[in-house]
């Protein structure tokens, strides 16, 4: 049962992501992700500027003028979002928390796949699969999924990438669209990632706050890792501790760009004290002009 509070965010937000998807990306999304082929509809008469390779020559023989057929994208997609609930999204030092940001992302794409008459569905997954919400239409699934995103608590707060990828890959057969929305605190789901940008069309977007790339130097302080509950104290002072900390936080992002180069995917980066939008826009742009 939602408490009147969490159903106020909730709505809240709903009303936020409905607006953003239709006021900035009309068009965008459609246009990043077409159907999967073409349907005739029509023949009508030829107009100048029209492709000759469009003609129908036996209606045009008939008529004694040219005419042309007119075909329509075969539009309905399945659009997976695979959704990261881990323990390490529980972290924020800017604007939202991490698990804010993933919802704020879902949802967004999830109105976007509703207004073109796609499919949206979704995998919450930990250290294992928490739950499968399967893909359907309309605006009240779409509230029904970003409740679920809000609310729901995870059995495990580990992270395990790799068996999300693998749930995917074993439950959805047909091609969809696919958003792996996820910190990507993770090693080891390279394999399964090359299987799925295979089989679908697959975006990795990772979130991230500023305070993870750097830490700061706030003299001595406790540490407590989200996941595993382990309880540190450091010397935040400690340049070479610091240094240590960037370095490894580099080779993260580096394993994970050379991980999504590797299986052909689009890597997108969006951070808690940053735009929503803007990434996803060039995500949309940069996919239009490949096609």
């Amino acid at each position: 049962m939602l408490s009147e509070e969490q159903l106020k965010k909730i709505q809240k937000f709903h009303f936020k992501t409905k607006r953003l998807a239709n006021d900035l990306f009309a068009g965008q999304y459609e246009s990043a992700f077409k159907g999967q082929g073409l349907e005739f509809t029509e023949v009508r008469e030829y107009q100048p500027g029209d492709d000759v390779r469009t003609i129908d020559w036996n209606v045009s023989a008939r008529f004694g003028h040219p005419f042309v057929k007119v075909f329509h994208e075969e539009r309905e997609l399945t659009v997976i979002l695979l959704l990261d609930l881990s323990g390490s999204h529980l972290f924020g030092t800017r604007r939202k928390f991490k698990r804010e940001l993933l919802a704020e992302v879902a949802g967004m794409l999830a109105f976007l796949a509703i207004r073109t008459n796609d499919k949206v569905g979704a995998v919450l997954f930990s250290s294992k699969v928490e739950k499968f919400i399967p893909p359907k239409k309309g605006a009240a699934h779409v509230w029904t999924l970003i409740k679920e995103i809000f609310t729901y608590t995870p059995d495990d707060p580990g992270t395990d990438i790799k068996k999300g990828l693998d749930y995917l890959n074993r439950v959805v057969k047909r091609h969809a669209i696919v958003f792996l929305i996820s910190d990507c605190r993770d090693d080891g789901f390279a394999g399964p990632l090359g299987i799925a940008a295979r089989k679908h069309e697959l975006t990795v977007i990772r979130l991230s706050d500023p305070l993870e790339k750097d830490l700061p130097d706030v003299g001595r302080a406790f540490l407590r890792d989200p996941e595993t509950g382990r309880v540190v104290l450091v010397n935040t002072r400690s340049k070479s501790l610091r240094s240590k900390w960037r370095a490894r936080q580099r080779a993260q992002q580096a394993r994970l760009t050379d991980t999504v180069r590797r299986a052909g995917v689009d890597l997108v980066d969006i951070t808690t004290d940053g735009s929503v939008t803007g990434p996803l826009m060039r995500l949309f742009d940069r996919r239009s002009k490949r096609r």
